[in-house]
């Protein structure tokens, strides 16, 4: 059975999805409306997602619960159903993990709350610890293989995540932050304070996604790596540059400059690449190519 340290020890890139907002999206999501569920509502075409990631090349996929802590399914009039939505999701993605011809692992995505935490917002630390706990508590009902706390920007708000998700399971966890404003995060976190951070919490992966383009999140990549060149670092960079076309936004990278980023990346350091917001199973394939060859 293959687990995240026999990938991890396998020396070889991993490599993980693309976007899944993107691809709910173009398959008929209406902005506004909560992608979590979907997981209950059209099962199907998120599997299908899924499928084509991992078709692609994806070795980790993330379910479809990025906006599924309880703060942020309240949003949408859904706080009563968050174990339920998160642990559908999970049971999605590892249903078609286990249908793979290669090992595949399911990683259950936490993504911030949307609020801010005390004492510069109103969320409480113990409420927002809470909402993740419960979230957490459905990916793990589901049958994920790890937790992924990802797109993150403040610490204490990392911290509420991976002291809840601890406080119902001991699944491996990995986190990823936005350095998104000039090599830094929303909230001013520094990947230097992000790795001294996460190093007193006995993390398993981390790293950079999403933020404003490849080149910058391949800089934060170089700053952990500089630091210290064990950690196995998570590099989920945008597919480009977003711009609107229309009434549409849509990102300027195609899959071969995903495949050149891929490459620099690894370079860099990075050991788990993937894409995010604009990505594609078109882009991941190009990816999963271009790292084969090195």
């Amino acid at each position: 059975m293959t687990n995240l340290s026999s990938l991890l020890e396998s020396g070889k890139p991993i490599l993980l999805d693309g976007a899944m907002g993107t691809m709910l999206f173009d398959a008929g999501l209406d902005s506004g409306n909560s992608p979590e569920e979907w997981n209950v509502l059209h099962p199907e075409k998120v599997q299908k997602i899924h499928r084509d990631y991992i078709e692609a090349g994806s070795q980790i996929i993330l379910t479809n619960t990025f906006g599924g802590s309880r703060v942020r399914l309240d949003t949408h009039g859904l706080a009563d159903r968050v174990v339920e939505l998160n642990k559908a999701a999970a049971e999605i993605a590892r249903a078609e993990a286990q249908a793979a011809e290669n090992p595949v692992l399911v990683a259950g995505s936490i993504g911030p709350s949307g609020e801010i935490l005390e004492p510069l917002g109103t969320l409480s630390f113990e409420d927002a610890q809470k909402s993740f706990a419960d979230q957490a508590t459905g990916l793990a009902a589901g049958g994920v293989d790890l937790f992924w706390i990802e797109t993150m920007s403040d610490l204490e708000e990392v911290n509420a995540a991976i002291s809840g998700a601890r406080s119902v399971s001991d699944l491996p966890i990995a986190v990823t932050l936005s350095f998104d404003t000039h090599g830094r995060t929303m909230m001013g976190v520094s990947p230097e304070m992000a790795l001294k951070e996460l190093q007193t919490q006995d993390i398993q992966l981390m790293g950079a996604n999403c933020g404003t383009g490849s080149d910058e999140l391949i800089e934060a990549i170089q700053a952990l790596a500089a630091l210290d060149p064990q950690v196995p670092l998570i590099a989920k960079a945008n597919a480009g540059i977003p711009e609107m076309v229309g009434n549409e936004i849509v990102y300027n990278g195609s899959p071969e400059v995903m495949a050149d980023y891929a490459i620099k990346v690894s370079q860099e350091g990075a050991r788990l690449i993937g894409g995010c917001c604009g990505s594609t199973p078109d882009h991941i394939r190009a990816m999963a190519d271009a790292l084969q060859k090195i």
